[in-house]
């Protein structure tokens, strides 16, 4: 037996040598490289993407399609609506969805902006729950691209920014080793240290106004969720039109609503 442990550079996370099934772990490796940028892949840019030699990633996606996860012409690959299963057990199961849902709802009755639960995967957002304003029945498909299970880069959004604000600044510079600030418009902030000061203000006032940084006309204003033990673990958002909303009413009006619902949702924890 090794006792070896391999520990993940991001997230800290542990395991021993014998306990690590290097096969699984390559194989998920395979369906994380699919993304919104990149949805279909051949053999050659799976490679590029995992790390994998050419003839290891043809035979991990061959398995993988005949495993009905993956569709293919023969040349590229694509993911099938069977990887869905996973999203759908999770948000029908977790705790944190079920209990942000009716909250969530409160909220949209109150206002007329979007509202979402989002937690933080390496570098990409995940929203896990999100609520509309009933009389806005032109929100009712993926407002903003807002969409549960969809991924938008945490540097370009007010989640992401409050997320990554409760680091240390060590850990908030070991993260941008890793993740590039790519710009996706004019506003999107792309210079580490004006990024790392944003993070430094955003952690001593506990919010985060972000305007047209993913999307043009598009501003969000968020705040962290801790549970009962202190430990982050999510963050809230209310989404709307620049046209519809000023810094003034998101900071004195909305930011207090997210707070109290944080609170209820931390109490139910």
């Amino acid at each position: 037996m090794r006792d070896e442990l391999i520990q993940d550079e991001l997230s800290g996370e542990q395991i021993k040598y014998d306990d690590y099934i290097a096969g699984l772990a390559k194989g998920l490796s395979i369906l994380e490289a699919f993304g919104s940028d990149r949805q279909r892949l051949n053999v050659t840019q799976t490679a590029e993407r995992t790390g994998l030699t050419r003839t290891a990633a043809r035979r991990y996606l061959k398995t993988l399609k005949f495993l009905g996860y993956l569709d293919t012409d023969d040349y590229y690959y694509w993911l099938t609506h069977k990887v869905l299963k996973f999203s759908g057990a999770y948000l029908h199961t977790a705790h944190l969805p079920k209990i942000a849902q009716p909250v969530l709802n409160i909220l949209a009755a109150k206002t007329s902006l979007v509202f979402s639960v989002v937690v933080l995967d390496h570098h990409e957002l995940v929203p896990v729950a999100r609520s509309i304003s009933p009389q806005h029945e032109e929100f009712r498909v993926s407002p903003f691209g807002i969409h549960l299970g969809n991924r938008i880069p945490a540097h370009t959004a007010s989640t992401g920014k409050v997320l990554l604000s409760q680091r240390s600044l060590e850990e908030q510079k070991q993260w941008l080793e890793h993740y590039e600030l790519r710009r996706f418009t004019h506003y999107t902030m792309t210079e580490q240290d004006v990024f790392l000061q944003e993070l430094q203000k955003i952690r001593a006032q506990a919010y985060c106004i972000s305007s047209e940084e993913y999307e043009l006309g598009v501003v969000a204003v968020a705040v962290p969720i801790i549970n009962q033990k202190g430990e982050l673990i999510a963050a809230m958002n209310a989404v709307a039109s620049v046209n519809k909303v000023n810094d003034f009413y998101l900071v004195n009006t909305i930011v207090p609503m997210l707070r109290q619902a944080a609170k209820e949702i931390r109490d139910m924890i």
